[in-house]
């Protein structure tokens, strides 16, 4: 029993060769790379190997895959997406406080999934990051991504559409309730001792006034249901979404100027990208009812909020309802943050306990996907497929 077939005979798990147990044995034991070993500001968690020969037409790795989640302004723990991830195998680390491109590098060189909050993840982070297989983005949109260099190059790039839809819908009905009744405003005065009775500057009656949405997708949808039972009338924008989806719903399809031109409420719901920035801009404001509200949970780019303030200044538009800004965190000098027609609130509208709670397991299940050989649920270029040119699983 001399030799290398020996050891192969040896060898608890099927199929491996001498030369790729001794490989994995040094990648596991002796060369792990300092990115995966843990610091103040990255953390790893080793996802077990549950060693077993691959089925048909999985793709194994010899080795754990490398998936590094990049922490966004609040510290996220990604135990369930860790859990997801244990059958694959795949090590997975945290990153927190990336400094930007080159740093992201340094520190994810040997990635073959990221898992993504706001950090951009430009064509050089993805050509430098020669393994990378998939970009994740733990929410719907995805334009911190630069989707068609993915595309180019290979990565299969992924969003959780459907995880917040309700959360996003209703924080736009309670942005317009709020600036409707002027709850704000009437708050402040029963705290400095006012008991004035009525609403001040008057409240429209909403039943019967005209909520129009600027992009029908999901979370538009959501929120026309809900406006809807307002007794409203409900018109829409969205020149990708089919007729018989805006007749299910009820609502009237119309161009972006008839919607600025009829809606008492217009409610922004588009995605973020070259088409949609600033979309909702000077000339849209200068068709609006000066007694208008506007709303935006979507992207903040997507108002130019340049002309936004202006057409705020000059009474061309009655109020806005923000969740979001073109620059976040907003500046404390914005004069925005200074006027009391508008409500405020700091990117929160995503959030309920649960739904932030399922990010992780959902986004390990879609990397789970990617690195054995599966389509992941939610892609968002399934043009990639198509050129041949996905990076193949280890």
């Amino acid at each position: 029993m001399g030799g290398t077939s020996g050891w192969k005979r040896l060898c608890p798990v099927v199929g491996w060769s001498f030369r790729r147990l001794l490989r994995s044995m040094w990648t596991l034991f002796i060369a792990v790379p300092p990115a995966a070993r843990g610091s103040a500001e990255d953390s790893t968690l080793h996802v077990p190997a549950g060693a077993r020969p691959p089925r048909n037409g999985e793709i194994m790795p010899d080795t754990p895959a490398q998936v590094y989640a990049i922490q966004g302004r609040t510290e996220r723990d990604y135990s369930d997406c860790q859990a997801a991830l244990a059958h694959v195998p795949a090590r997975m680390t945290t990153l927190s406080h990336v400094g930007g491109e080159d740093d992201l590098i340094a520190r994810a060189r040997d990635a073959d999934a990221l898992v993504d909050v706001f950090s951009p993840i430009t064509r050089g982070v993805m050509s430098a990051l020669e393994g990378l297989k998939t970009v994740v983005r733990t929410g719907v949109g995805y334009d911190v991504i630069d989707v068609p260099a993915a595309t180019e190059l290979g990565v299969i790039v992924v969003n959780i559409p459907d995880l917040w839809v309700r959360e996003v819908a209703n924080h736009a009905l309670a942005l317009l309730l709020a600036w409707n009744r002027k709850i704000l405003t009437l708050d402040r005065q029963v705290r400095a001792g006012v008991w004035a009775g009525g609403v001040p500057g008057g409240a429209g009656s909403l039943h019967g006034e005209t909520v129009g949405i600027a992009g029908l997708g999901n979370i538009g949808s959501a929120f026309a249901r809900r406006v809807a039972a307002l007794e409203t009338t409900v018109i829409a924008c969205d020149p990708y979404v089919d007729d018989r989806h805006f007749a299910a719903l009820g609502v009237e399809r119309v161009s972006l100027e008839r919607l600025a031109e009829r809606s008492d409420y217009v409610s922004v719901h588009t995605l973020l990208n070259t088409e949609t920035r600033h979309l909702i801009g000077e000339k849209f404001f200068a068709r609006m009812k000066p007694t208008a509200l506007l709303i935006n949970t979507s992207r903040g780019p997507v108002v130019d909020e340049r002309a936004l303030i202006r057409a705020l200044q000059e009474r061309r538009l009655a109020g806005a309802a923000l969740d979001v800004w073109e620059d976040e965190p907003i500046a404390r000098d914005n004069p925005l943050l200074a006027m009391d027609n508008v409500v405020a609130t700091p990117h929160a509208a995503y959030f309920s306990t649960a739904a932030v709670a399922a990010i992780p397991r959902r986004c390990g299940e879609e990397i789970a996907r990617v690195l054995k050989g599966q389509r992941p649920l939610n892609v968002v270029n399934p043009e990639v497929y198509s050129t041949g040119a996905v990076r193949r699983a280890r």
